[in-house]
């Protein structure tokens, strides 16, 4: 899951540099060019700017928060009804698999299909 991310971070940067660059190519120049000409494309230069550095801000707010928010602590409570036991357990909720949980100490619990499991925020 990592590596995807990661590739979809690496293309989007991409596509932002090679729009960067198409747009710092000089303008062919015309025999005239009027004063307005040369604001609307002044000003489509800064829209276009803008909308990058919005689509940056955007991107790496998303980032970010995933981050943040599969590195939160969660409890984890584990309800076995053949032995009639529950365990408890701090995990990341980045951590928390179909069948498998990781907890902050590192422990790997497996898990089967009779097992019930609820997930509570730690507090």
């Amino acid at each position: 899951m990592g590596l995807a991310v990661f590739t979809k971070i690496l293309i989007t940067l991409l596509v932002i540099v090679g729009a960067f660059f198409y747009l710092r190519k000089p303008a062919r120049k015309s025999d005239q060019t009027r004063t307005a000409d040369v604001g609307k494309r002044i000003m489509l230069r800064y829209i276009f700017m803008g909308l990058i550095a919005l689509s940056m801000v955007g991107s790496t707010s998303y980032w970010y928060w995933n981050w943040q928010d599969g590195n939160q602590v969660v409890r984890v409570t584990i309800v076995s009804p053949l032995i009639d036991s529950t365990s408890v357990y701090q995990v990341r909720k980045k951590d928390i698999l179909n069948n498998q949980i990781t907890t902050v100490d590192g422990i790997n619990i497996r898990l089967s299909n009779q097992e019930r499991v609820i997930i509570a925020n730690a507090q």
